[in-house]
């Protein structure tokens, strides 16, 4: 009996920082209007009606909880429905302190320069304006939509920004700017020439759509999407944050995904990705703060996009520049030493998402170039790689490899990266890299784990590549001693797809069953590591012990059989551990294949069943 059905691994990983803003009319552009008064005393009126500071963005990590498997929103594995990642409320104002200082909430004091003294917005949701020596002006919600249709650019601006304000964590203030159809007045002004408004009109949706669907499907019937990707003409940081910051929240929802991919792919890529991803005219990244923050929300959005379904995935892996960009902002990252970096994080988990059921769902014509001759024309394929014939052992085996490389192109382009052999050994050095951020190298081991996946040729020479050119086994042990559950169901699955079409498998057998063992859990009681990792462990262990000898002398000799006993007979009755005690049975039952080994199996026999009356046999083989 064999136990080597492989499957292929996606988590939908979405980013873990969410992004609205809170932002404020500037006395540059604000100063000066009132007719005959004097520069100073129209700044003094217009500005210390208004706030005249505005926030520096920072994002801060909102993990959420799941029970299945999750690090940054709802991610899954091998899940239908995927829950993604929306965009958090910039930090709001707490308090004045004095007239360049402000307090911002769980923040430490922000300074800022201003050109005239006075007070500031309130925090959360303060009703009016805080106003110096000229008096106190109020203004509600209504007051501020009807600003929005004045042709004065400064009551633009100040509608807009009045309802940023309020929309700060007040979902009762985004409700009544919809009712008022004030999103539909915020649209029109996307593409305002002027860019003080665009910026404002663009943060004061930025915060109406944050964990608000009504105002999202208002701004998307509004035809928000269009006039958004319009905006981006302008190379403005500031707008185009806010606009890739929209882009994020509304990816983070399944129904928009086919939407949004086919409104904005092209246009995020050509415009955004590409220039700042180090693949356009300039080679090095060379980001600023800004450009950081618009790459971050740009790569979030993909990331959403990347992981609700094979329509999505298509479209992006087709999207011109797209694959190429991603590519080289990670070569480039690993470079300048910044792979640890939150893009780095996200583009990874782009090309892992895009990596998800890669063979069955890249072009014909190109499987069949991966593929080779057909299993008619040539007799080597009569069996699946790994089951060799008596007549194609290793070395036909590599010759079939090496054949098959020139069916690839030396420097690859666009889709091809991401099967290419060259990417075996860009993971490989995420892996080696990364040692901060679990989630990116959980997301290199999950891509690696995805293109070796399944009974497909090429998914055993990508293998083979990891295994012999880019001797990836001492590195993944070393990775295996992580305590992260997550990191491990893709370390894990990895080398289960590994042992699955090693050439040598005694060799493998040799180097990695101590390893193995050791990260079984001591019976199916343990709520550590999880199902999922226990799966993919006993899978390897039997990928090995069906061909080697070798393979259950070593898990004898480790310990491993008390491990699989335990783990066949103690559990509970859910899915997930009914499915690891049959998998640990599974390579119990192959390891009696192997009679001069019955001794050490009785032992071990006699031992669990004087520690365990009434032990389950379901499953046994010993």
């Amino acid at each position: 009996m064999s136990f080597n059905q492989e499957h292929v691994f996606m988590s939908a990983l979405q980013p873990n920082t969410s992004v609205s803003t809170y932002a404020v009319p500037s006395d540059m552009n604000l100063g000066g209007i009132g007719g005959g008064m004097s520069d100073d005393f129209a700044r003094a009126k217009r500005v210390q009606d208004q706030v005249a500071l505005r926030l520096m963005e920072k994002s801060k990590s909102l993990p959420r909880p799941n029970s299945h498997y999750a690090t940054s929103g709802e991610q899954m594995m091998m899940v239908q429905h995927q829950e993604s990642f929306k965009g958090p409320a910039q930090r709001t104002i707490n308090r004045v302190n004095k007239k360049n200082r402000i307090s911002i909430t769980g923040q430490s004091t922000v300074q800022r320069q201003m050109s005239s003294g006075g007070s500031m917005y309130g925090g959360g949701s303060g009703g009016g304006f805080i106003v110096g020596q000229v008096g106190v002006t109020t203004l509600d919600i209504p007051m501020a939509v009807m600003q929005l249709d004045e042709d004065d650019i400064a009551e633009q601006v100040q509608g807009a920004a009045y309802i940023q304000h309020e929309c700060y964590n007040n979902n009762d203030a985004k409700n009544e700017v919809r009712i008022c159809k004030g999103i539909q007045k915020l649209v029109r002004l996307f593409n305002s020439e002027n860019l003080e408004v665009a910026r404002y009109a663009t943060g004061a949706t930025r915060n109406l759509i944050y964990e608000n669907l009504e105002n999202k499907a208002a701004l998307i019937e509004a035809g928000g999407i269009p006039q958004l990707i319009e905006a981006l003409k302008y190379n403005d940081d500031e707008l185009r944050k806010n606009i890739t910051g929209i882009l994020w929240n509304l990816s983070s929802k399944d129904n928009l995904k086919e939407k949004l991919a086919k409104e904005t792919l092209a246009d995020l890529t050509e415009k955004i990705l590409i220039p700042l991803s180090g693949s356009g005219d300039s080679e090095v990244i060379q980001q600023s703060p800004s450009e950081s923050d618009i790459f971050f929300n740009t790569t979030g959005c993909l990331r959403n996009l990347s992981s609700v379904n094979e329509k999505t995935r298509q479209k992006m892996r087709e999207t011109s520049g797209l694959v190429d960009a991603l590519v080289g902002y990670v070569k480039a990252s690993l470079e300048d030493g910044k792979v640890e970096g939150k893009g780095v994080e996200n583009t990874v988990c782009v090309l892992r998402n895009l990596s998800y059921q890669l063979y069955s769902e890249i072009p014909p014509s190109a499987l069949l170039r991966l593929e080779g001759p057909s299993r008619d024309q040539d007799t080597s394929f009569s069996q699946a790689i790994g089951c060799f014939t008596p007549q194609s052992k290793k070395l036909k085996n590599k010759n079939q490899d090496m054949a098959t490389f020139t069916e690839v192109a030396r420097i690859p382009k666009g889709v091809e990266w991401l099967w290419h052999p060259q990417v075996v050994g860009l993971y490989n050095n995420v892996l080696q890299g990364c040692e901060i951020n679990s989630t990116t190298r959980e997301a290199a081991a999950g891509a690696l784990q995805n293109i070796t996946a399944g009974d497909k040729r090429w998914a055993g020479v990508l293998s083979r590549v990891a295994l012999d050119q880019e001797r990836m086994l001492p590195v993944l042990l070393d990775k295996l001693r992580t305590n992260n559950d997550m990191e491990l169901r893709s370390l894990t699955g990895f080398l289960r797809n590994l042992s699955r079409h090693a050439s040598d498998k005694s060799a493998m057998a040799t180097k990695i069953v101590q390893n193995l063992v050791n990260k079984l859990p001591a019976d199916g009681n343990q709520k550590e590591p999880s199902s999922d990792v226990v799966v993919n462990i006993c899978g390897a262990l039997n990928n090995l012990v069906a061909s080697s000898s070798l393979a259950a002398r070593d898990i004898t000799f480790f310990d491993g059989l008390q491990k699989l006993v335990a783990i066949k007979d103690s559990h509970d009755s859910s899915p997930g551990k009914l499915k690891a005690a049959k998998a640990a049975a599974t390579v119990l039952c192959n390891m009696f294949q192997y009679k001069k080994l019955h001794k050490n199996y009785k032992q071990v026999r006699n031992n669990h069943a004087k520690q365990t009356t009434g032990a389950s046999s379901r499953y046994s083989c010993l």
